[in-house]
């Protein structure tokens, strides 16, 4: 058993097609589909049920899996630290980003400024606790936390209201949120972490939003309300700003809404140095925001 073949069983298990596995890895599928019957004949097991010429990982796999993606990332974070003994401001850091991804654009640029070595890896998508990749920085809102990771806080922000700038409310200077109860929303996907905070700040007021419009992107929730499809929350300064005299933002009065950003890393996880670096870095940007 060798890396080689290790790092190939991951790129197969993750995808589950030795078609696609081939074509990521570069080599030929029965190149691949022989090295990894040798890995199943070396384990003993099967690692695959394959009906035709689909494949699907089984409990023998997916047992596997874990083991491989642990051994494979802790060789990773050894090669790291030597990296980070010999001094070199290079590597790469991994962010899972909840939140504020606006303001990733800005930090990582200004970051390599500093450090141009460095590389980013970002995942941007919502996934089952279970089943979240190992990550060096994550940046979320509360109360959200991943188990075996340590958090600290980055800012506390108003979530306001954006009206487009010819709705009837249009010339407030704050509003209720139950008056608003009736109107058309644009919001986020059920699972994000600003949906289900809305959600509840809707509940907390009494109703139940009609949500008129529903994606994942929340640039696509700000083009939306500037196009007058809609209104939408809008956090005051993660969302940067509103999009010009065509939106107008506006507290929310009869409920409190807040919500804290946060950033958090595995305690028993080794950070590396350029990691660490971009903690305090990540820190002191949003220190200035506040």
């Amino acid at each position: 058993m060798d890396l080689l073949s290790l790092r190939y069983f991951q790129v197969v298990a993750n995808v589950q097609s030795m078609t696609k596995a081939a074509e990521i890895l570069h080599i030929s599928q029965p190149a691949l589909s022989k090295m990894i019957k040798h890995l199943e004949n070396e384990l003993t097991v099967e690692l695959f049920d394959r009906t035709g010429k689909y494949i699907r990982l089984n409990e023998y796999g997916r047992r596997f899996l874990e083991k491989v993606n642990l051994s494979l990332q802790t060789l990773e974070d050894g090669k790291q630290e030597l990296l980070d003994l010999a001094e070199r401001s290079v590597g790469t850091i991994v962010i899972l980003v909840q939140v504020g991804s606006y303001l990733l654009p800005d930090m990582i640029t200004k970051f390599r400024e500093l450090h141009p070595g460095v590389q980013f890896k970002l995942l941007l998508h919502d996934q089952d606790a279970a089943t979240y990749p190992l990550f060096d920085l994550c940046i979320s809102s509360a109360p959200f936390r991943i188990p075996g990771t340590t958090a600290e806080q980055l800012l506390t922000e108003d979530i306001m209201l954006a009206l487009p700038s010819d709705h009837r409310y249009a010339e407030r200077k704050s509003i209720r949120l139950d008056e608003l109860a009736k109107d058309g929303f644009i919001n986020l996907k059920s699972g994000k972490r600003l949906r289900e905070t809305t959600d509840l700040l809707c509940r907390t007021a009494g109703f139940t939003p009609q949500i008129v419009y529903e994606c994942d992107d929340p640039a696509m929730v700000r083009s939306l309300v500037q196009a007058g499809l809609g209104i939408c929350f809008y956090p005051a300064i993660t969302w940067g700003n509103s999009g010009g005299t065509s939106v107008i933002l506006l507290p929310i009065e009869d409920v409190s809404s807040k919500r804290t950003i946060e950033i958090s890393w595995y305690s028993n996880r080794y950070m590396s140095n350029i990691a660490r670096a971009f903690k305090s870095f990540v820190q002191e940007y949003y220190k200035q925001l506040n």
